[in-house]
């Protein structure tokens, strides 16, 4: 009874006093079109990404800008013909200015990706543009999108504007677990506070993020991030710890077109970094075990258990805090355009994520390091890389 008391009162501070980060309502700030629009370049770095080109490239080549603005691909390392595909489609479809190029492999201390976006900035440099869109190779935009993205940015003074992308929710996995995913990233890092100055939270979303290119100097991005696995959490900390401001909100038409139909490529996403999101610390991880346990299994045990065993406080108990964590997932679940009878099932889910988080941490010291499109990163404590 005790314990289901507890989760309650997890639950109601997690209501109240957590940012309402189950809120889906920060989007693009208030926003006026600028009198001269500036310059910006798109730095795209992909790996093997052939499948997911054709949907994204094109909606970037037809960017509806009215300043100037150019796009650098860079191919890490790709085997699937990345490079010719996307100067295939620049050639058909037209549009912005496309440059494709290659870093080579990257050295030690550097993550591939961060390895493309410093050859793709320091392509950019030559253009001396005022904002860089840093933007996933399977990321598809609505034709404002970069208007969009620089009008708010101008508007609200900001050094970083950055969109929580649409992920794709087709099969039953991605339905179970990609919402999910969006809320627990609210949770840890509520929108509402990333906004403000005076709040230590800082996060963005890899996959849209428009920065001024002054700001980047000033943080050494990516140098002062580059061995990073949540580089975009990295970035924002890096932009706010230099003195940005920054915001991040949920995205309406911008779309991850990378589809996730088996569990298995959910498990690799989310396991991928769970444990460097606890900065490969033992104790942090038995915590978040029980903290997941606390706060998304007791619940439904607790009523089960009491109905059970005839104990109705803890019955009731256990129901008035499933009945609150179902009710701050509806808003994400809704969102995402998705039945509501999936949000009673978030201890579900929950216990996947717990379960991801343990993996994590045992392919850490198994030695495995992160992996990403084939690419495999040694432990932080094991590279030393040289400083941009």
């Amino acid at each position: 009874m005790w314990i289901a008391a507890g989760s309650l009162a997890a639950w109601l501070w997690l209501l109240l006093c957590q940012g309402f980060f189950w809120r889906t309502d920060i989007r693009l700030p208030a926003r006026t079109d600028p009198d001269d629009w500036p310059s910006v370049c798109v730095v795209v770095p992909a790996r093997d990404e052939a499948a997911v080109l054709p949907e994204s490239l094109p909606s970037l080549l037809a960017q509806d800008y009215p300043g100037r603005a150019e796009i650098f691909l860079v191919d890490d390392g790709s085997s699937d013909g990345t490079r010719e595909l996307a100067r295939a489609l620049a050639s058909r479809h037209g549009g912005l200015p496309l440059t494709v190029d290659s870093p080579g492999e990257p050295p030690a201390g550097w993550t591939g990706k961060l390895w493309a976006v410093r050859h793709g900035i320091g392509l950019a440099r030559a253009r001396d543009p005022e904002y860089l869109l840093l933007t996933d190779a399977d990321i598809a935009h609505a034709p404002d999108s970069l208007r969009e993205l620089v009008a708010a940015a101008r508007t609200g003074g900001f050094d970083a504007v950055s969109l929580m992308a649409r992920l794709r929710v087709e099969s039953l996995w991605e339905r179970l677990v990609v919402p999910a995913f969006v809320y627990f990233f609210a949770q840890l890092y509520p929108f509402r506070r990333i906004g403000r100055r005076s709040a230590r939270t800082a996060a963005a979303a890899g996959g849209c993020v428009l920065l001024r290119a002054d700001a980047a100097e000033r943080a050494r991005i990516p140098g002062a991030i580059r061995q990073a696995v949540i580089d975009d959490v990295a970035l924002a900390r890096a932009v706010k710890g230099g003195g940005g401001h920054i915001w991040l909100g949920l995205a309406e038409r911008v779309d991850s077109v990378r589809p996730y139909p088996r569990l298995h490529d959910l498990w690799r996403m989310v396991s991928r970094s769970a444990y460097a999101q606890l900065r490969h610390n033992p104790l942090l991880l038995l915590g978040t075990v029980v903290g997941l346990a606390l706060v998304y299994l007791v619940p439904p045990v607790a009523l089960l258990a009491g109905l059970a065993v005839g104990s109705t406080a803890t019955a009731v108990l256990g129901g008035l805090a499933w009945l609150v964590m179902t009710g701050t997932y509806i808003p994400m679940i809704r969102y995402y355009g998705q039945p509501l009878w999936l949000a009673p099932l978030l201890p579900f889910t929950a216990f996947l994520y717990l379960l991801m988080t343990v993996d994590s941490a045992v392919q850490h010291y198994r030695g495995r390091g992160a992996a990403w499109k084939g690419r495999t990163y040694a432990r932080p404590d094991a590279v030393v890389g040289e400083e941009n």
